[in-house]
């Protein structure tokens, strides 16, 4: 693998809690960082790829935690909207949808939530696949990883999965469901198959029924007992208005519910969280279990703004996720730095505690979302850890005015634009626009042919997707 030096960059942050490096260099070999400071041309071996990166900001790259790549294909879409319809009514719409996606849609749709992704400086991509329809066959997850490989993100497989019948309460259609016995087995396999638990392993797998409401009790309690077997990580949808569903059904909330199970620890996180309780948050601290907070969905389904607040006062282990476009119409985990923090200064005056300084959603989205999903290796720049990371070219007009303080600039200015550099596993994956050796516009019509069999095209003069 080519080493890659940085050259002369303007600051560094190699992460959201250390002191800002400016002016130093970055060396980058066989996949991870080997040197940061100044002038380390002399440590460069033979055939290093020089990058100036005067005037460029470097950060770590960010984690996604908590995704659903296969609604990348609904997005933008009037009669699809939140706003006009009832929870139910809009279930009631959108899940035939899904329920149509064949394994092509799996794959080209993953293809453009990864691009995305990628091209606003996220290197590490969590997503939560539930989405089986029957006749899309048994190789969607082995897609996902295949498109993984072609843009050259590190990855995590989130195997999800639906049991409980829409005849026994749940929203799910019955062509998307499966048996506690057909989930269990695909997770071992998707485990088998793909699992790398090595130091800057581009592959990872977490078992992921849907949530609560829409499985067998017995599902939680297979899953848990098939994780800590593996070893690998769990993760479900917890506290985003299912808890009264759940009460009602086993009579408790389902924090309660999850921890009775064994579905809460280290090994654990839950996506999203804002309808939890402070008594709640304190067992998350007092168990190790996580949470992936997705500011953006918070705008459409939320019924109040997650108490990021409260969790890090308690000590939860918190991460950011951009979610589907179920709720989120866009894959942009910068722009979730910037809007979670915006959210939190909204409510800041009813919260108990105060507004986490703009640094901490940084490393919400870096170091926090490795914590989630058991990575040591990513989320930061330090020697011997992953080289992913992003640059962005600071000598605009954007910049004027900000960029004394790099660790903030995220969550308080913004970044709206396309990183300048994204570089993952030690190799650049977008540059300047690009992504090096990949035709973008054949993956665009590849992706827009294939959303053409399950929706129409949608006219206005030409046609457009």
């Amino acid at each position: 693998m080519t080493a890659i030096l940085l050259k002369s960059c303007e600051a560094i942050v190699t992460s959201a809690n250390d002191p800002v490096l400016w002016h130093h260099d970055v060396l980058c070999e066989n996949g991870a960082i080997t040197a940061i400071g100044p002038d380390l041309s002399q440590q460069a071996p033979e055939g290093t790829e020089v990058i100036d990166a005067i005037g460029h900001f470097i950060y770590p790259g960010l984690v996604n935690t908590h995704h659903h790549f296969f609604q990348c294909f609904v997005r933008n879409r009037a009669e699809l909207d939140w706003t006009r319809y009832s929870v139910i009514e809009w279930l009631d719409r959108i899940y035939p949808i899904f329920s149509r996606l064949t394994e092509e849609c799996f794959y080209h749709s993953s293809v453009v939530a990864m691009a995305e992704l990628i091209k606003h400086g996220c290197t590490t991509a969590f997503d939560h696949q539930y989405c089986f329809p029957r006749h899309a066959g048994s190789h969607i997850i082995d897609r996902q990883f295949e498109a993984a490989e072609l843009l050259g993100m590190r990855f995590h497989a989130g195997r999800g999965g639906n049991t409980l019948p829409k005849s026994e309460g749940s929203t799910i259609p019955d062509e998307m469901l499966e048996t506690t016995d057909e989930f269990i087995g695909a997770c071992e396999h998707a485990i088998n198959a793909f699992h790398d638990p090595t130091p800057l392993a581009m592959r990872q797998v977490a078992v992921a029924p849907c949530q609560p409401v829409n499985c067998y009790r017995e599902t939680f309690e297979q899953s848990v007992a098939l994780a800590r077997d593996k070893g690998v990580i769990l993760h479900s949808h917890v506290g985003e208005g299912e808890s009264p569903v759940i009460e009602q059904v086993h009579g408790m909330r389902t924090v309660d519910y999850c921890e009775e199970i064994g579905f809460a620890g280290p090994d654990v996180f839950y996506a999203h969280g804002w309808e939890l309780t402070r008594e709640e948050l304190t067992k998350l601290a007092a168990s190790g279990t996580g949470v992936s907070h997705c500011p953006e969905p918070v705008y459409l389904v939320g019924a109040e703004v997650t108490d990021i607040p409260a969790m890090d006062a308690l000590g939860v282990r918190v991460g950011l996720g951009c979610d589907g476009a179920a709720s989120n119409d866009n894959s942009n985990l910068m722009h979730c730095i910037h809007s979670g923090y915006m959210l939190q200064c909204l409510v800041a005056s009813t919260r108990q505690d105060g507004v986490p300084v703009p640094g901490r959603f940084l490393h919400y989205a870096t170091e926090g979302g490795a914590s989630l999903l058991g990575r040591k290796d990513i989320g930061a720049l330090r020697p011997g850890m992953a080289a992913d990371l992003f640059a962005i070219d600071t000598r605009k007009l954007d910049f004027v005015g900000t960029r004394h303080d790099p660790i903030s600039l995220l969550a308080k200015v913004g970044v709206g634009a396309p990183t300048d550099l994204t570089i993952i596993n030690g190799r650049i994956v977008w540059h300047k626009g690009e992504f090096p050796g990949i035709d973008e516009g054949a993956l665009f019509a590849a992706a827009a042919e294939t959303l053409h069999t399950i929706l129409p095209k949608t006219t206005n003069g030409d046609n457009h997707v």
